[in-house]
């Protein structure tokens, strides 16, 4: 098991800090079509990462795309702990078999005070967006990630000129 606290001087990803810093823990009423998430006593990396996965697989992607899911670190203040999640997507193709990468981070809150039978927080931001979105209140659409795919692709091609 890898450990996920910081080092002293972690270089985190901007929209992963963007992600702690606009949290906030929010009583929505939850549809049977969200995803129920685990309470804070239930909670570890390895569930955390099983229900992001169970979660985006509710989101109507096309089967071409592929991902990997990764925790790569948590950090802490008084009052909860965060969990770092990244989510790495790819639409390989038999003509272009390396696309690039557009990523989706995840931040998963989990308060040391209060109730820990309360469900943890999750939100996420998708990779150069500041917008910070609440599963089950966002519709996602695989344009996001074409978009970011596209524009890394088109600055790669601008440096090459």
């Amino acid at each position: 098991m890898e450990d996920h606290r910081p080092p002293s001087r972690l270089n985190l990803p901007p929209e992963s800090c963007e992600l702690v810093k606009n949290m906030r823990r929010r009583d929505y009423d939850q549809p049977e079509n969200r995803i129920k998430w685990v309470a804070a006593q239930d909670f570890t990396v390895e569930v955390g990462k099983e229900q992001i996965g169970k979660y985006i697989r509710t989101w109507k992607l096309q089967p071409r795309w592929i991902y990997s899911l990764d925790c790569f670190c948590s950090t802490e203040d008084d009052h909860q702990t965060h969990y770092h999640y990244r989510a790495r997507f790819s639409s390989p193709s038999a003509q272009r078999p390396i696309q690039g990468t557009a990523s989706v981070y995840f931040a998963v809150e989990v308060s040391k005070a209060g109730a820990q039978t309360d469900p943890v927080g999750v939100h996420f931001v998708v990779e150069s967006n500041r917008l910070v979105h609440t599963p089950g209140w966002t519709r996602f659409t695989d344009k996001w990630l074409v978009d970011i795919i596209e524009k890394k692709n088109a600055l790669r091609e601008a440096i090459l000129l």
